[in-house]
Order: structure tokens, then sequence, then C-alpha cells
């Protein structure tokens, strides 16, 4: 179960890498809009730290997509044209 978990977190972390490359966001662009340093986003894009509920709604509104989708989209899923709100 254990196992489990550290790999649904670990794909939470790709998906959030996967949905900032799509964007054509740097790490440095929301490492500010979320008020932390570069090195600690990293982190968080590697799966070094856990993201609380908090951290993970601030994701999901910087990259414009609902908290779900961060959640449930699969790691080796092609992102698709079709996110809500992209601009």
């Amino acid at each position: 179960m254990e196992d489990q978990l550290a790999l649904k977190a670990k794909n939470v972390a790709g998906n959030i890498r996967k949905l900032r490359e799509f964007r054509d966001y740097t790490q440095d662009y929301l490492a500010s809009q979320l008020k932390i340093s570069q090195n600690a986003y990293s982190k968080l894009e590697l799966g070094y730290c856990k993201i609380s509920l908090e951290r993970l709604y601030a994701i999901a509104n910087v990259l414009n997509v609902e908290p779900v989708y961060i959640l449930t989209m699969e790691h080796t899923e092609l992102i698709k044209i079709d996110l809500p709100n992209q601009s």
C-alpha cells in the first residue's frame, strides 16, 4: 500500500511537470507565483516533498486546470489540446 501511495505521489509530481511544460512556464515562474524558491518548487516536481492540499490548489490555479486533473491524469498520457481555460 505504501508503495502505491509513493507511486501515486510521483505521478502527481510528474503531471505537474508535464502541465508546466505544456504551458511553457519555467520552474522559476511557477515558484514565483507560489511564493517559494525555485529549488523548493523543483523538489515538489521531483516528488521529494509532499504536496499539501492548499499547495495543490495553488499549483492548479497557476496552471489553469482543475486540481482533480492533476490527480487523475496518467503520467504517460499525452497532454491534450482541450485543457480547460487554455490561453
